[in-house]
């Protein structure tokens, strides 16, 4: 699959293109913007751009009310496949967020409900009872996302519904040649929708990515050969931050022992999960981390475990936001992509990610670990590279067998010697590429 050896970009469109919140119905072309962030992209490494949502909505994108129209206030479906057709140009894959699970309040069937109530054709694609009432006094109950009812449950398991979201998705192969859905809420669908939907698309095309959003529980119930290829690895993303702010570094590696040691019972040996520091919906890593030190080095640990590394717009150059400011606090417009120290420091770290077997596919083993520090291996039949993180403002030497002599950082291209303890300078990530 492609999507193992490749690094992603997420854009939130519509506070990408600062397109007002509600959908007031006016055209405006904003999307072209994208088209103006595809050198930066290229210049970080970029080999896929995730999507969120851009189907016409009520307000945030999740709230869908068409899906084979691209928002009012974004522009057209024109505009958005000329911006796929140079993405493509440049070598880089798209992925669009699939809101499978649940629909805005202006989705014509459910305004059709509310009119026409039990005479409504579209009655059985909610879970409907005509004897209830909403938060919206609508004179009946319908099933909304956890409790939200700007966000209408679909009926996942009616064929009308499942042919409805097929055909989206086939409109949006055919005329945007997408590359890949990351599944809103994953874990709310419906698994014999997943399996018919993984099926569909792969006649589509065979090489398509199906990502899924998972926050809890084992990744592997969707993750799977009939289902999702990937999920979102919220574990290991809380794992990150965290252990850097309480400088516990035995809390991430035993997440990543824990989902790809070498032990029979761990969880996701051979599975390429979704690795990331921050997103859309989180703080974002720069207002996260305590110590704006450890802010490479987080990106570097991301990168080099298992997974699928993407990086949220604006984050590589180091911009903040606070989830308690509210989700727009996070989705914020800039007038132009930043290329700074952090922003080349993710640019080599993509190019070693890429350029290594090793780190996109080996085995993790734990070499060396204290609260400040840890080292761990990825390892493959033809290459081996450790990799060495310190987290603290003073060297440190560490002790290990590191199996061989010499190597040289993936990152600096600097050769290291292995005689007499390995200094980790302070606030310093390595990726040795060990000789054989």
């Amino acid at each position: 699959m492609w999507s193992h050896n490749s690094i992603f970009y997420q854009i939130y469109p519509l506070g990408f293109c600062a397109a007002p919140f509600e959908n007031d119905g006016i055209f405006v072309n904003r999307i072209d913007k994208i088209s103006d962030w595809i050198p930066h992209m290229k210049r970080l490494g970029v080999d896929a751009v995730y999507l969120s949502p851009l189907f016409e909505s009520d307000t945030h994108g999740y709230n869908t009310r068409d899906y084979q129209k691209v928002d009012t206030r974004l522009g057209s479906n024109s505009d958005f496949r000329r911006i796929c057709e140079k993405l493509h140009e440049n070598d880089i894959r798209i992925v669009l967020d699939g809101v499978f699970n649940h629909v805005g309040r202006g989705f014509a069937p459910f305004l059709d409900v509310i009119a026409n109530r039990e005479h409504s054709r579209y009655l059985s694609w909610f879970n409907i009872n005509l004897d209830g009432n909403s938060n919206y006094d609508d004179g009946l109950w319908y099933e909304g996302w956890e409790g939200h009812y700007d966000l209408v449950k679909l009926n996942l398991r009616h064929p009308e519904v499942e042919e409805m979201i097929f055909a989206a998705v086939r409109m949006w192969v055919e005329e945007f040649d997408i590359d890949g859905l990351r599944l809103d809420v994953a874990y709310c669908l419906d698994e014999g929708f997943l399996r018919n939907l993984r099926r569909f698309c792969e006649q589509l095309k065979p090489d398509f990515f199906i990502l899924g959003e998972m926050l809890h529980g084992d990744y592997s119930r969707l993750v799977n050969s009939e289902m999702l290829h990937s999920a979102t690895n919220y574990e290991c993303y809380k794992g990150l931050f965290s252990s850097f702010n309480s400088a516990n570094m035995f809390e991430i590696i035993h997440s990543l022992l824990r989902q790809f040691g070498s032990e029979n019972w761990t969880l996701y040996k051979g599975l390429h999960m979704f690795s990331f520091v921050d997103n859309h919906d989180v703080s974002r890593i720069a207002s996260q981390l305590e110590n704006e030190n450890h802010l490479p080095l987080i990106y570097a640990l991301c990168f080099a475990m298992p997974g699928i590394p993407c990086v949220y717009y604006g984050s590589e150059w180091g911009a903040k936001g606070d989830k308690k400011d509210g989700d727009p606090s996070l989705r914020l417009s800039y007038d132009e992509p930043i290329f700074n120290e952090l922003s080349a420091y993710i640019a080599r770290l993509a190019a070693a990610k890429k350029a290594s077997n090793a780190l996109c596919h080996g085995t993790f083993r734990s070499v060396y670990l204290t609260n400040r520090q840890c080292i761990f291996e990825r390892k493959t039949e033809d290459e081996r590279v450790l990799v060495a993180i310190n987290i603290e403002a003073t060297p440190h030497t560490a002790h290990f067998d590191a199996g061989c002599g010499e190597a040289y950082d993936l990152i600096t291209g600097e050769k290291f010697d292995f005689g007499g303890g390995s200094i980790l300078a302070p606030y310093r990530a390595y990726l040795w590429k060990m000789e054989k």
